[in-house]
């Protein structure tokens, strides 16, 4: 079957259904966001692969299903002792297909990935029980059963993380998964196919479709013997998926970003505020948690805004694969053309430039020079909508009850970064804040304990720890009366 090699390493280009690769008619190049390089032609799939794949899905269930959950849970530990074992390989192709810094993927991002798989696997064995309780003498036992097909879409930004969020639950619960990577980043969810085959993960278990939303993702979330989704995307994608689930009233669970705050109070360590506001540049800016509206308390707005400009200045923009770059490029032309639309709308609405505003033309390509915008006034665009890129608006406030209302001024909620030198304020605050997760004086630690999702327009359901599993099967209790036996 086809490959094509990046960085050394063979990937598969073709679809992943029953444990086989299989071919399409028509398909699709993936390009380097670093320098325009086509990477590779991929399969490019439609309803027939679609259905393909969940009819590999279904049949491989009814065997799955079955499978003690300490064999599940060996195979998951081994799939991550493969991730392991890759992670070089794999944090050079990701690299390559979707821009992100080499030295993430390999210190931080590939490691999660194997973590994941191993942190379901021990919650399935460990964690997901609750003590039978008594009704009048009746004995009540909960039981996770797995649900099925799940549909699993999921996005460029960081392809095989956030891939193994998903991923690694629904294998744990006994499901069997049908993966719609991004067409934009499709290689590591093609590695992790071979990986999983390696691992010894029975074949129909796990598949892969590549292609386009319409095309592949469209058929997917509307056909009739899936019975979840699970979806991380823009708004108006979700809205299409939502209408095709309802017609089978599949469940769905949907992260959908959003344009979380970061609030610097005048008591905060003005040294971890512009750190932490100079890390929302992370991945270009693409991530969909960055806090990208800065809200600066009046008293220290000039010092944090100097200071914040010089932490700017020194980051270092170009080829993500070196360990001195900072930031890299964004993941397509298409996407740059987007971040400088907004810049573009913005200023003309009366927003002024501190620094960036447009791509870095010394590098060419996909590289947006990390922007700050100020003085947007209250309603405009850039306050509102989601860019996905490396630009930052700052607005200053004046009294910790405008902060926050600054803070909530918005259709999302999916998270909120706070930064205090003060306890009962960080208490007060966080308690008014409408967001999945709020961190105070630190950003992007995510425990796989903890619920993760949006409120608002940021998405629907959580997961993560037992709501992973609460999502991903049906939850059942069973009572049973001292009555009856013989």
């Amino acid at each position: 079957m086809p490959v094509t090699t990046v960085s050394g390493t063979p990937v598969g280009t073709g679809h992943w259904i029953g444990g086989k690769r299989v071919e399409s008619a028509e398909r699709f190049t993936s390009w380097s966001p670093i320098d325009g390089r086509a990477l590779g032609e991929f399969a490019r799939g439609g309803p027939a692969e679609v259905d393909g794949a969940v009819r590999a899905a279904a049949t491989a269930f009814e065997h799955w299903r079955r499978t003690d959950p300490a064999r599940r849970a060996e195979v998951l530990h081994r799939i991550a002792d493969e991730v392991e074992r890759r992670t070089p390989e794999l944090a050079a192709v990701e690299t390559e297909d979707n821009g992100a810094l080499l030295r993430s993927h390999l210190l931080g991002v590939m490691p999660r990935v194997a973590h994941n798989f191993r942190f379901f696997a021990d919650w399935l064995t460990g964690e997901l029980a609750l003590p039978d309780f008594d009704t009048r003498g009746h004995r009540n036992r909960v039981s996770w059963d797995p649900a099925g097909v799940c549909a699993l879409i999921t996005p460029w930004n960081a392809p095989l993380m956030l891939a193994s969020w998903k991923i690694a639950p629904a294998l744990a619960a006994g499901n069997t998964v049908v993966l719609k990577p991004a067409e934009w980043s499709p290689m590591t969810a093609s590695l992790l196919a071979d990986i999983t085959a390696d691992a010894g993960l029975p074949d129909g278990v796990f598949n892969v479709v590549q292609g386009f939303g319409p095309e592949a993702g469209a058929p997917l979330c509307a056909h009739p013997d899936v019975r979840r989704i699970s979806f991380t995307g823009s708004e108006p994608t979700a809205r299409r998926i939502a209408a095709a689930a309802a017609d089978h009233l599949t469940p769905v669970s949907m992260e959908l970003g959003g344009k979380s705050p970061l609030l610097v109070f005048d008591d905060a360590d003005l040294d971890l505020a512009v750190d932490l506001a100079a890390e929302q540049f992370d991945n270009a800016g693409q991530v969909c948690l960055a806090a990208t509206r800065i809200l600066v308390h009046s008293p220290v707005a000039a010092e944090f805004t100097s200071r914040l400009r010089a932490a700017i200045r020194g980051l270092r923009q170009g080829d993500p694969r070196l360990p001195e770059t900072g930031i890299g490029p964004n993941i397509h032309p298409d996407h740059l053309q987007r971040v400088d639309g907004f810049v573009r709308r913005a200023v003309a609405e009366g927003a002024r430039v501190l620094e960036g505003g447009g791509p870095n033309t010394d590098l060419g390509g996909n590289y947006y020079r990390p922007t700050l915008l100020a003085d947007a006034p209250a309603g405009a665009e850039i306050l509102r909508e989601e860019v996905f890129g490396p630009v930052l608006t700052l607005e200053e406030f004046d009294s910790e009850e405008e902060g926050v209302a600054l803070a909530g001024n918005t259709r999302f909620g999916l998270a909120a970064t706070v930064v205090t030198g003060d306890p009962a304020r960080a208490e007060r605050v966080s308690a008014e804040l409408t967001a999945g997760t709020v961190w105070v004086n630190c950003f992007f630690v995510r425990d796989l304990r903890a619920p993760f999702g949006g409120a608002r327009r940021s998405g629907i359901g959580r997961e993560g720890g037992t709501w992973s599993f609460d999502f991903f099967c049906d939850v059942k209790n069973t009572v049973t009366s001292p009555k009856g036996w013989m």
